[in-house]
């Protein structure tokens, strides 16, 4: 695959704004957690999954103590300075010092992202108090710069 455009990431992203809330879920409008919204941009435009995403449970970062989430991340897209994020990024977050990173939003801009997290649906939000907690970023693959 050649040529995906930042804006089309950020468009496929906002697509997904109002999905509500649902723990390992990936499906627009249906249900979505953090982890299915970036799935479903990734299959709305680079294509199938790359590898099957395994059931897990709200605190399966901690439970497994490894950082599954960002070693998936690894494997899958280029990682790039965390504070030079471009619109289209995927973004990785702890939740609090020293805890695992367990947390995903897609940029829109330098400073908001769309994301999905328990007790909201998928929603364009500020970046704002969430940047101190970002630990990386990554670029889909095929991305022109």
């Amino acid at each position: 695959m050649s040529g995906l455009a930042r804006a089309a990431i950020v468009a496929e992203a906002r697509r997904w704004i109002g999905t509500p809330y649902r723990h390992q879920a990936s499906l627009i409008h249906v249900g979505c957690d953090c982890l299915g919204l970036v799935r479903g941009v990734w299959r709305g435009l680079v294509g199938p999954e790359p590898e099957e995403t395994p059931p897990y449970s709200p605190d399966w970062a901690e439970a497994e103590g490894e950082e599954t989430l960002s070693l998936a991340a690894h494997r899958h897209f280029t990682s790039v300075e965390a504070g030079s994020f471009r619109a289209g990024d995927v973004l990785l977050f702890r939740f609090r010092d020293f805890a695992r990173a367990k947390h995903l939003g897609i940029a829109t801009s330098a400073t908001h992202m769309v994301h999905a997290h328990g007790g909201a649906c998928v929603a364009e939000a500020p970046i704002g108090l969430w940047r101190k907690r970002m630990v990386d970023a990554f670029v889909f693959p095929g991305v022109m710069d």
